[in-house]
């Protein structure tokens, strides 16, 4: 950064998204805008207000070190410690999976399942593989009925969506399990939905993530084996047992494993499987399952 200038926020913004594009961030500019944000502790729509302003001494060395980090390769997320989803604010941490647009798609999925099924004891739904606590949390505060169970094998994951939970008080109706997916919850507990993000990355594939997820986020939550579907089989036999018949299992999927996914649905005698859900971008995301009747 040259002196020639001073440095407004305006001018900083700018010259920090170049940095970044240069060194290969995919939103050089939103990154720049919400580290700037942070640094300043004001909403990013402030900055919209204040371009003419002179950034303080401080400010420029919070900001400074923020964007040297996010330049080796610090998702945004961890580095401010907070991420939006579904128009809510949850708290993130190397824990847990950043969460991403396409996973509201799943949320959407079970969401619409609820308020178009009959369910005559209530909603009882659980989210297996809850991370921060997203989905659940989503569900509760859209669906004042629903009675919740969000597991995680990662008890530092559920630390994080317990404060989510607590932030968005809702801990009167989520149940947080730790849990190797259904294994430690209660046996008597049935549910009329349950949803998923499992972990579905090959293992050829690691290699060939964005560096931002493959060197910061939580490899026990994105790495599932050799095929990509080894927790989504174990998954299905287990939500066979715990969904009330008529049950929706739904699942967030990688495009890469959608032909092996819908395969065991189609294998699978207990359950019929439903249209499987596109996200934005035209891409295979959320397989639809119902448990059957019989």
């Amino acid at each position: 950064m040259t002196q020639d200038q001073p440095w407004t926020i305006g001018r900083l913004l700018g010259w920090t998204a170049d940095y970044l594009k240069q060194h290969g961030a995919e939103s050089p500019r939103l990154d720049a805008e919400i580290l700037l944000a942070e640094a300043r502790g004001c909403q990013r729509i402030e900055l919209y207000t204040a371009y003419d302003e002179l950034a303080s001494d401080e400010i420029r060395i919070a900001f400074r070190e923020l964007v040297r980090r996010r330049s080796e390769g610090t998702p945004v997320a961890y580095l401010v410690g907070r991420r939006e989803f579904y128009s809510l604010d949850f708290r993130v941490t190397p824990d847990v999976l950043i969460p991403r647009p396409e996973t509201e798609h799943l949320m959407i999925a079970a969401l619409d399942r609820a308020k178009q099924s009959s369910f005559p004891n209530g909603i009882a739904i659980a989210d297996v593989g809850t991370g921060s606590g997203v989905i659940a949390i989503c569900l509760a505060k859209n669906l004042s009925k629903a009675r919740l169970t969000a597991t995680d094998i990662s008890a530092a994951a559920l630390q994080v969506a317990a404060e989510n939970v607590a932030q968005h008080d809702v801990a009167g109706r989520v149940e947080l399990v730790e849990s190797d997916l259904l294994a430690a919850v209660s046996a008597d507990h049935r549910y009329d939905i349950i949803a998923s993000n499992p972990p579905y990355v090959r293992a050829d594939e690691m290699d060939v993530l964005p560096p931002d997820v493959r060197d910061y986020e939580p490899r026990q939550a994105l790495l599932a084996g050799s095929t990509g579907t080894e927790l989504i089989e174990r998954l299905t036999t287990e939500a066979a047992e715990r969904l009330v018949p008529g049950g929706w299992l739904l699942l967030e999927i990688s495009p890469t494993i959608v032909v092996a996914v819908e395969a065991i649905f189609e294998k699978d005698d207990r359950f019929d499987r439903h249209g499987t859900i596109k996200d934005l971008a035209g891409l295979p995301r959320v397989i639809q399952a119902q448990r059957r009747m019989g």
